[in-house]
């Protein structure tokens, strides 16, 4: 249901809540993938969360902004390159497989690279970067934009408050989709709580809206262990 609510061009804003491992991230960045590199649907992925630290904060960190994002970014770039790896190894295996059956259709596959197989351009993380599909960008910084034609992803969307996500929705311009994701239950603000954060509140107040959708993910896919976590902790 997440995936259908995501791939409808019909539906401009989706909430993904789920526990630690439900897959969140990780569903989001699937759909935008496909439809930035292979359906051609939005210009690129932006991509951004809130930086709240964990814990006491380590301090400043060094170089410009992109370089101080790229740590903050790390999850994301984990669920790209997981996405990135699958999706080229599928393809290896299933060459690999019509070969042993003696199916190689050269013709069909020089026909295919002379189009360009969108999914071997693919790349890594930086490379879409480079090429434009997929942007990082901080969230301290989207006041006063307009952003049109792009998959807009908001991650960890319960340690922002319901005026931040306001400002972060109404950024979004014509042909664009946003997907707020998060775990109402981990929350590293202290100053935002289950009820109160803007995650849940954004999700509440947009019920029976027809261009929104939402989905409690409530099985944790990461691990025997994270589902424990999630249950005793």
């Amino acid at each position: 249901m997440a995936l259908n609510l995501m791939l409808d061009p019909a539906i401009q804003m989706v909430s993904l809540l789920g526990k630690a491992g439900s897959g969140k991230t990780f569903l989001a960045l699937l759909a935008g993938l496909h439809q930035v590199l292979v359906a051609d649907e939005y210009k690129k992925i932006l991509v951004s969360r809130p930086v709240v630290p964990l814990g006491k904060d380590i301090g400043y960190l060094p170089g410009d902004v992109q370089e101080k994002l790229h740590s903050w970014m790390l999850p994301i770039y984990d669920n790209i390159e997981l996405i990135l790896h699958h999706a080229t190894m599928g393809k290896h295996l299933s060459e690999i497989k019509k070969e042993q059956k003696g199916q190689k259709h050269k013709d069909k596959r020089h026909k295919e690279s002379q189009k360009g197989d969108k999914r071997q351009k693919l790349g890594r993380v930086d490379e879409l970067v480079r090429r434009g599909k997929l942007s990082l960008e901080a969230i301290t910084y989207m006041r006063g934009r307009s952003i049109p034609y792009q998959f807009i992803l908001i991650d960890e969307v319960q340690n922002l408050t319901p005026h931040e996500v306001k400002t972060l929705v109404t950024r979004v311009g014509e042909g664009s989709k946003i997907i707020l994701c998060g775990d109402p239950y981990q929350i590293d603000s202290p100053y935002l709580d289950f009820s109160s954060n803007g995650l849940v509140l954004t999700s509440e107040r947009f019920k029976g809206q027809n261009i929104f959708g939402s989905v409690y993910l409530e099985t944790s896919e990461r691990s025997e262990l994270s589902e424990l976590a999630n249950k005793l902790l």
